[in-house]
């Protein structure tokens, strides 16, 4: 039981690198930025952290509960800060996406089995 949380904790800290990355791979595509530039450098080194750290989560959990999670957790921390950071719209099929990862990951765990 125990190495199920460890296991949706490193995929909790995979999403949340990979969502940094995201964001500055974001601002520099919005700025019109060439793909040296250091935000995106730095986007790349936050994806090559996320590699290790998803390494460490298959450890304990398998790859379908590790995949549900990652994409749930991204849909929506994506979501949120497109909507509220860049001006995003997040309608009805976006919200309706978001219930379906949420329903998806609660299919998925499997607790001591």
């Amino acid at each position: 039981m125990q190495s199920i949380f460890y296991g949706f904790g490193f995929i909790a800290v995979t999403a949340m690198v990979v969502i940094a990355g995201d964001f500055f791979l974001k601002l520099a595509a919005d700025r019109g930025l060439t793909a040296i530039s250091s935000l995106v450098a730095i986007g790349i080194v936050l994806y090559a952290v996320s590699a290790v750290l998803w390494f460490a989560a298959m450890r304990h959990i398998t790859l379908g509960q590790a995949g549900v999670a990652y994409s749930m957790l991204t849909l929506i921390a994506l979501a949120v800060i497109g909507a509220t950071v860049f001006g995003e719209k997040l309608g009805a099929r976006e919200c309706a996406g978001i219930g379906c990862a949420l329903t998806a990951m609660v299919l998925m765990v499997r607790v001591g089995g």
